[in-house]
C-alpha cells in the first residue's frame, strides 16, 4: 500500500492533512473493535474540501492512506504529550475520541516494537516526504507557507466543552508562523461573518505546526481545525457540497493571504 500520496504544487503553499487517511490495514483491522474499524476519527472529506483550492491556488497537497488509528502523524514520534494534563488519544491510539477501546482486548494493542515498526513503516516516510517539499518549495520561492488542514466533530466531550467553534486558526501562540503573516489571517476572520472562529484557542497546532513553524528561516506553519457539521453530517460522515462550497469561500481568502 502506498504510504502517502504528494500532488506538487508550484506556489510556496504546502498544505498536509495527516489525519485524511481511513485505511486500516487487515492485520491491525482484525484486533480492533467493529466500531474501530469504521476509523470514527477519521478528517472526513479534508482533501475533498481543499483540492479545488489547492489547484487553483498552485499549492501542494501531501496526504496519508492510513487512518489514524494506525497511527498518529500530527504527533511526535516519541510519544510525548501535545497537551500535558488533558486527555489525548496518543501516537498509536487505544482509544477513540469518546474514550472507548479501540482494540477487541488489551493484548491485541501494540507494544513497544509495533509502535517503533508502525512509526518506521508510517510516520517516517510522511515526514520525510513533508520535509522534501518544504525543502523544494522553500529553494524555489525563498519562504513557504506550511497550511495543516484538520476537521474534527463539532461536540467532543472528551477533548473539550460545548461546541467548537467553525474554524479554528492555531499558529502555536504566534511562534510557528511571522507576525504578519498572523495578523492578515486574523484580519481575513475578522471580515467575514459567516462562521464563528477563534485564533489559537483550544487546537494551538500539533506536532507538525509546532515543530516544522520557523518563520526565521522562511518557513511558516499556520494549522486550521474545522468543525466538521460546517460541510458533512457528523453521523453518517456524508459530504454535502452546498456547505462545502460556502466553507470554501472563506478558506480561500485565508489561502490567499498565505501567498501575500
Amino acid at each position: 500500500m502506498d504510504i502517502y500520496r504528494l500532488e506538487a504544487g508550484v506556489a510556496p503553499l504546502l498544505i498536509s492533512l495527516p489525519h485524511d487517511g481511513s485505511h486500516i490495514p487487515d492485520e491491525i483491522a482484525a484486533r480492533v473493535r467493529p466500531s474501530a474499524r469504521r476509523s470514527r476519527d477519521t478528517d472526513w472529506h479534508v482533501a475533498r474540501l481543499y483540492e479545488p483550492l489547492a489547484q487553483a491556488l498552485g499549492a501542494s497537497v501531501l496526504r496519508p492512506l492510513a487512518s489514524r488509528y494506525v497511527i498518529d502523524l500530527n504527533r511526535p514520534a516519541d510519544g510525548h504529550a501535545l497537551y500535558p494534563g488533558r486527555r489525548e488519544t496518543g501516537l498509536v491510539p487505544t482509544i477513540g475520541f469518546d474514550g472507548e477501546p479501540l482494540y477487541l482486548a488489551a493484548d491485541g494493542e501494540p507494544d513497544a516494537a509495533e509502535v517503533q515498526r508502525r512509526v518506521n513503516g508510517y510516520w517516517r516516510p510522511y515526514h520525510e516526504a513533508l520535509q522534501q517539499e518544504l525543502a523544494r518549495l522553500k529553494a524555489q520561492h525563498g519562504r513557504v507557507v506550511l497550511w495543516e488542514g484538520h476537521s474534527i466533530r463539532s461536540m467532543v466531550p472528551m477533548l473539550f466543552d460545548g461546541r467548537l467553534p467553525d474554524l479554528n486558526l492555531g499558529t502555536a501562540d504566534g511562534a510557528s508562523c511571522s507576525p504578519a503573516l498572523r495578523r492578515r489571517l486574523q484580519s481575513v476572520l475578522d471580515g467575514q461573518e459567516a462562521y464563528s472562529f477563534v485564533v489559537d484557542g483550544r487546537f494551538k497546532g500539533g506536532y507538525i505546526t509546532r515543530h516544522y513553524g520557523r518563520p526565521d528561516v522562511g518557513i511558516e506553519a499556520v494549522q486550521l481545525e474545522l468543525a466538521q457539521c460546517n460541510y458533512m453530517d457528523e453521523t453518517s460522515f456524508a459530504w454535502d457540497e452546498a456547505k462545502a462550497t460556502q466553507l470554501r469561500r472563506a478558506i480561500e481568502p485565508l489561502l490567499r493571504a498565505c501567498l501575500d
